[in-house]
This record gives structure tokens, sequence and C-alpha cells, in this order.
């Protein structure tokens, strides 16, 4: 189980750092009326959605992990990585020139979000990693890379369990920031998703040049070696 958490450290990271789940949530938790209620609900839909993935697409990947069964990575986690590594390096090619990205969010996504009523929060959550070619790669990639392992039913279900909540890490804190401090949190959220939004198209760059590179890198060489 261990061998396998470190394999999936960087999807872990990659899903960890997707920036939109973090404006979203932070637009929640400063919302003056049941913040802190839309940021949680926010964060379980985005879990049920992740859980449900992992249970049908672990059921996939299984039908076909014992013929990738040897040392490395199996060619559906190579092929996933050379997508994900290609994905990348176009968004960030997008983001570069200027052009517009789907996965941006645009201002009258935000004006929802600012009047999203408590269930609106937990349908916002169950539908992003639905929408976001990005999540879906990084998702699908750890499915394969547990079922790759051939860990048993249970360690396999644990494995996953171990994988959302690292990748959601970022997300727990920020929630239980505000939970702990409630007034001097709101101010910190609000210049956060200030700053999260004004410099997202700098920080995306960066993000998908470095993970898109590394991923492509894995990819290729381990296809083609």
């Amino acid at each position: 189980m261990n061998d396998t958490i470190i394999d999936l450290i960087p999807f872990i990271l990659g899903s960890a750092i997707v920036p939109v789940q973090i404006i979203i949530l932070l637009l929640f938790l400063k919302s003056p009326k049941n913040g802190l209620q839309k940021g949680i609900l926010f964060l379980t839909g985005i879990t049920i959605t992740r859980l449900l993935q992992g249970i049908l697409f672990g059921l996939v990947f299984d039908m076909g992990a014992s013929a990738d069964s040897s040392s490395g990575k199996g060619p559906v986690v190579l092929t996933l990585l050379l997508v994900l590594g290609i994905l990348l390096l176009i968004s960030a090619y997008k983001k570069i020139k200027k052009e517009v990205d789907p996965e941006d969010e645009p201002p009258k996504w935000m004006g929802t979000i600012n009047k999203a009523t408590n269930v609106k929060a937990l349908l916002f959550g169950l539908e992003l990693p639905l929408i976001s070619p990005k999540m879906w790669v990084f998702i699908l990639s750890a499915i394969s890379t547990i079922s790759l392992a051939q860990l048993g039913q249970p360690q396999s279900f644990y494995t996953f369990i171990v994988f959302i909540l690292l990748a959601q890490l970022l997300l727990i804190l920020t929630i239980g920031f505000r939970l702990l401090f409630p007034k001097r949190s709101v101010t910190m959220l609000t210049a956060a998703s200030s700053w999260l939004v004004k410099n997202n198209r700098i920080i995306m760059i960066v993000i998908s040049l470095i993970f898109g590179a590394y991923f492509l890198y894995q990819g290729l060489t381990g296809l083609f070696s």
C-alpha cells in the first residue's frame, strides 16, 4: 500500500492544486449567509462524485488489471499520463496566448456562486469533477494505478480513500480554518480568493507546464521504452 501511495503522489498533488475548486470553496466560505455550511456541502459533493467514480471505474480497471500485473505502470496508466501531459501543455499554451480555456471560471459563475443556496452548493460539488477534464484524468489515473497494484478489494478501497483525503487536504484545511476562526478567517479568505482570481492565469500556466512536462515524459518513456 505504501508503494502505491508513493505512485499516487503526482495525482494527489495535481488534484489538490486545481485552482477552480479552491476558488469556488473560498467564494462559498466567505459568504455572509451560511458560508461554512455551503463550503462543507460543496466539499461533500466533490467527495461523493469521486467515490462514485472510484466504484464505477475501479470495477472497469480491475477487469484488465491482471493483464498489466507486471512490475511498473501498465499501458492504461501510461496512456492516461500521456493524455494528461498533453492536456496540461495545451492548457498552458492557451493561457500563454490568452485564449479562453473552458475550465476558467466565467464571471457569471461567480455571481451564481455568491447567490447559491445550500442545495446549489452541494450540486456544484457533485458537478465539478464531472465537467473538469483535468480532474477526470487525475482521478482515472489514480484509480488505474490502484487497480494495477492488485492490493485486494479492502486495501484498494482504503488506498482510494487515502487518495481522496490527501487530494482534498487543502480544501479540508481551509474549511477547518474557517471553522476554528470564524471572524478572522472571512477577511483572510476574501483576500485569498481575490488573489487567486487575479493570478489564476499565471498559476495555471506554471502548474500546467510543470505537471504537463512531467506526465508527458512519464507517459512517453513508459510506452516507448
